[in-house]
């Protein structure tokens, strides 16, 4: 059953509706119509479906590749399989979105005095759990443990892998130089290293510690070294530039450790394989609550205040998103992550965006009309 949180709304009420590029949007949609092929998605307790999305992903499959750029055809697709709905939060608050992106990082392929720094992939001894694997032992926010001799047991956290936890293991995909942007790409999930040879390699998220994550900046706040108001990524990169004696101290109260694969770059104008295993689209791949929502569900965001993306302009950011990726931090019907692309411009723009937004909803026609 469709959750009460969604009211019908006509897409007139959506602020810039009529004037966004539906058919950039339409071609995020159609990369998750295609995957499902491979696997459908998991649906998400707030009553939008995976069995509803179906027909929808299937008639975007439908369509014409080459059918994809065109902008009056795309917001017509959209218009006719799905009813706008305004997502109204029980505490009554707006939404929220903040952004992320895909660092772009010098590396090397071995450990040098400069490039000391290193990505690990997954260990062998890293099992994720679930409810019927648990041990009662294990805080049911882990979803990954360690085998040992003795049983399950919490991996090891930051402190303890950066200072050779996992040291002759040959888990090292790659060195970079410098901790600070190393940590990011753990933020963000993924990263493209830059070698030596030119050659561009990507590496995305494999797995993690298990231990819940705790950000530099509510540290940072906590401890009276930055204002909430200021709080960025590049005010925390400022921060750490200042106070570098201070890294490791900082760094290391998030116990939280990321544990990376190797990736093709396939198209290098799109992102990572994120969670609903397609490349993200900067600018229209959103993050959400996968235990709410499912993934290839579009949301259309208007956040007025949100001038990162277009800088300049007065209408902030009003545009159609396709729910296909999460985060641990990304909690709540109405909370999304957007993803701003790869590289140091993106980082710009993901860094700075923390706005209250409007979420509507495009629900599939039938779960509303019967």
């Amino acid at each position: 059953m469709l959750s009460r949180l969604f009211r019908p709304v006509t897409y007139a009420d959506c602020p810039g509706w009529a004037e966004d590029d539906h058919a950039a949007a339409f071609a995020a949609f159609r990369r998750s119509a295609s995957r499902v092929l491979e696997k459908p998605y998991r649906s998400g307790s707030l009553g939008i479906t995976f069995e509803s999305l179906a027909p929808v992903f299937a008639a975007a499959r439908e369509r014409s590749a080459d059918a994809t750029g065109d902008g009056r055809a795309a917001r017509y697709f959209f218009e006719t399989h799905f009813l706008a709905c305004l997502l109204q939060p029980e505490s009554g608050e707006n939404g929220f979105v903040t952004g992320f992106y895909e660092p772009e990082i010098a590396a090397s392929p071995v450990k040098t005095d400069g490039f000391c720094i290193p990505v690990h992939r997954k260990p062998d001894d890293l099992i994720e759990l679930d409810d019927r694997s648990r041990p009662a032992h294990i805080d049911p926010s882990f979803a990954f443990a360690r085998q040992s001799e003795n049983g399950l047991m919490q991996y090891h956290d930051r402190r303890a892998i950066e200072t050779g936890a996992l040291d002759g293991q040959n888990l090292e995909i790659a060195y970079v130089e410098d901790r600070v942007d190393a940590f990011f790409a753990h933020v963000q999930g993924a990263a493209r290293l830059n070698m030596p040879d030119g050659t561009l390699r990507r590496i995305t998220y494999a797995a993690k510690s298990g231990h819940p994550f705790t950000g530099p900046g509510r540290i940072l706040i906590e401890l009276g070294e930055l204002p909430e108001r200021d709080v960025t990524m590049q005010s925390i990169r400022a921060w750490f530039r200042k106070n570098p004696h201070r890294i490791d101290e900082i760094l290391r109260r998030n116990r939280s450790y990321i544990f990376f694969r190797e990736a093709p770059v396939e198209e290098p104008e799109l992102g990572p394989i994120a969670a609903a295993k397609v490349p993200l689209t900067p600018g229209r791949s959103i993050a959400v609550d996968r235990l709410l929502h499912t993934f290839g569900t579009p949301f259309f965001i208007d956040a007025p205040d949100l001038q990162a993306f277009d800088r300049g302009s007065t209408a902030g950011f009003r545009r159609l998103m396709i729910a296909q990726d999460t985060g641990s931090a990304i909690v709540g019907p109405a909370r999304g992550d957007l993803f701003a692309g790869s590289g140091d411009a993106a980082g710009e723009i993901a860094g700075v965006i923390r706005n209250r937004a409007d979420f509507y909803a495009l629900v599939p026609r039938a779960l509303i009309e019967g």
